[in-house]
């Protein structure tokens, strides 16, 4: 099999689902008007609610949601072979995640840019607006644990990467405030992606300076300092860090990509590994524990369907969104650009030779248990000037597979490093955007949350209620970062992040129900709620039984198991809270004559 036909094959799909199914879905089925203004514009705060250009609201959007999943999950998921991750990248997306995003963003933009919870409480009632509260604040915790965690392996001792990504940072704050008394978006934007390659380039002349010193962190440093980072990133204006850096990050994501379909159709690499891995298709795999379904469907969240979009869109990206119409390419669109983030991961992995592959995502000793050899591993750790065994995650995969798709073209072939490099940089840099927006939504939670308990906290420009709810949030994902690992924490991650995106299904159930003219457009949200919610829950039991609560497995963490059967209860309150509020909905007088 040639990279090749993935890849076209892939964009063919992708484009025909926004031209055909995009407009159908926000056209007929969510009657987006137009002619009313946003919340962006009826709120309009200048520090959260701000009426945003609709490629930069795409940019900050698809920066925010497209982190460490799409990256590392197709990669992880590749233990099964190519095919069922490539298949589920692809009619997740269409199917599921394109139209769960722009529902979820639909609602909370009806409801004046409120989190799902608050949405889900107005809808359903107080007790699946609690729980769904409550259900939000387990996941989101999660999910930035599991996404800090992919960044620590990228980081550590790589003095190079970290001062490339630390310059992210004061460089997005510079295009915030040029953008802000200039009024000009282009200006900004060139001279942010030359700071950046710029940044890159520089890199190794800091390797045995003191600055060099400095940034030589181990992860234990890491893990400290990434909460640390998010609590002020969180607490900022969105215009000043979150919003630029969103939207410069988003030209370098989708940027690097379009240079690696290019290196794809210009090298047309083959795909090493198999379709279908016999070994781990029924489970046993040193990466991922359990069989291809329900696991592939759980490892690869974001990229197919991820309940984290969830939390972006009804958190962030309603409060800067234009005009409705922008629903579509911001939550429909910027879904089906992330499913063509995944495949192009999931190419960058299996284009190497499975050894090589198991060898960086297997420990040593699990590795070895395999009897499988390396073939170009140690051609590529002295290309890119790095030790590569063991490096679990798979953001080092990715980094690897695509540097020697670039290395392939004989202009670029001296430049392995630096491709490494800036892979991991660019890496990094969506993770990092992830955490900024999901603490950010995680901190809008927290105060809606305890907001019932003390009123002021409600207030999100009300100046302590930020500091505490920012402060608290990073202190509590803050300290499952310190206290897991990526095997432990990233299957945690996946199973409550597609529980996370069932909730939002249900909720576009119930808002299709109110909005749509005919009960049967209905299907769009419950047919992939069905599918994800026996998937969620089946694989949320066999980790439960098998890993969590078993004293003889690797995973073995009562508290990932306390974990998960909350989480799981709170999804069945939810889903039955949802279906006796559907059969109200369903004898809705305005279906009788326009039933199908």
């Amino acid at each position: 099999m040639n990279a090749i036909t993935l890849v076209i094959g892939a964009i063919c799909v992708l484009a025909i689902a926004y031209r055909l199914y995009g407009i159908f879905f926000t056209k007929k089925v969510l009657k987006i008007n137009d002619d009313a203004p946003t919340p962006a514009h009826e709120k309009n705060d200048g520090k959260d609610y701000v009426p945003t250009n609709k490629w930069v609201a795409f940019g900050h959007h698809f920066a925010a949601i497209a982190a460490a999943g799409p990256l590392v999950g197709p990669i992880l998921a590749a233990q099964f072979g190519y095919l069922p991750g490539y298949l589920w990248l692809l009619i997740g997306a269409v199917i599921g995640g394109a139209v769960h995003d722009a529902v979820v963003l639909f609602a909370s933009m009806m409801k004046g840019g409120k989190s799902l919870s608050e949405v889900m409480r107005e809808e359903l009632g107080p007790v699946a607006g609690f729980c769904t509260g409550l259900a939000m604040l387990f996941i989101i915790t999660i999910t930035m644990a599991g996404l800090s965690m992919v960044i620590l392996g990228a980081l550590a001792e790589n003095p190079w990467g970290t001062f490339a990504v630390a310059a992210t940072i004061p460089i997005a704050m510079l295009m915030g405030v040029m953008q802000r008394l200039m009024n000009n978006l282009w200006v900004p934007t060139v001279i942010g992606i030359l700071l950046l390659v710029a940044a890159v380039f520089y890199g190794p002349y800091i390797e045995g300076t003191w600055l060099g010193n400095v940034l030589t962190l181990d992860k234990a440093t890491l893990s400290i300092i990434l909460p640390v980072y998010a609590f002020f990133a969180a607490a900022l204006p969105v215009w000043f860090l979150l919003a630029p850096r969103d939207y410069l990050s988003s030209f370098m994501k989708i940027g690097v990509f379009i240079a690696l379909i290019i290196g794809v159709f210009i090298i047309n690499p083959t795909i090493q590994f198999p379709a279908i891995i016999p070994d781990f298709i029924n489970g046993g795999g040193p990466i991922v524990a359990g069989p291809v379904w329900p696991f592939v469907s759980i490892t690869i969240a974001c990229g197919a369907i991820s309940g984290f979009h969830a939390f972006v869109g009804s958190g962030t990206t309603p409060k800067m969104l234009d005009r409705w119409e922008d629903i579509r390419i911001v939550g429909f669109g910027a879904m089906l650009v992330e499913s063509l983030v995944g495949v192009m991961a999931l190419i960058a992995a299996t284009v190497l030779h499975p050894g090589d592959y198991f060898a960086i995502n297997s420990t040593p000793e699990a590795f070895q248990a395999l009897g499988m050899a390396t073939v170009d591993l140690p051609q590529l750790a002295a290309a890119v000037g790095m030790d590569l065994e063991g490096r679990t995650g798979g953001a080092v995969t990715l980094a690897v597979g695509m540097a020697s798709i670039f290395a392939g073209v004989e202009w670029f072939s001296h430049l392995t490093r630096y491709f490494y490099q800036f892979v991991i940089m660019f890496e990094a840099v969506f993770i990092l955007t992830a955490i900024d927006a999901g603490t950010r939504t995680a901190r809008y939670l927290i105060q809606d949350f305890l907001g019932n308990v003390y009123k002021p906290l409600k207030k999100t420009d009300w100046l302590p209620g930020t500091i505490f709810a920012s402060a608290l949030a990073c202190v509590i994902w803050g300290y499952l970062l310190n206290s897991g690992d990526i095997a432990s924490v990233w299957a945690l991650f996946g199973v409550s992040n597609q529980l996370m995106a069932s909730i939002g299904l249900a909720c576009g159930v119930t808002y299709v129900l109110k909005v749509a003219d005919k009960r049967i457009y209905a299907l769009t949200c419950f047919i992939p709620l069905v599918y994800l919610y026996i998937t969620v829950n089946v694989a949320g039991f066999w980790m439960v039984k098998k890993v969590y609560w078993n004293s003889a497995a690797g995973g073995f963490n009562v508290l990932n198991g306390i974990l998960s059967c909350i989480m799981l209860a709170l999804g069945i309150v939810i889903i039955i809270a949802s279906a006796m509020k559907w059969k109200q909905q369903w004898q809705d007088p305005r279906f009788v004559k326009t039933t199908v």
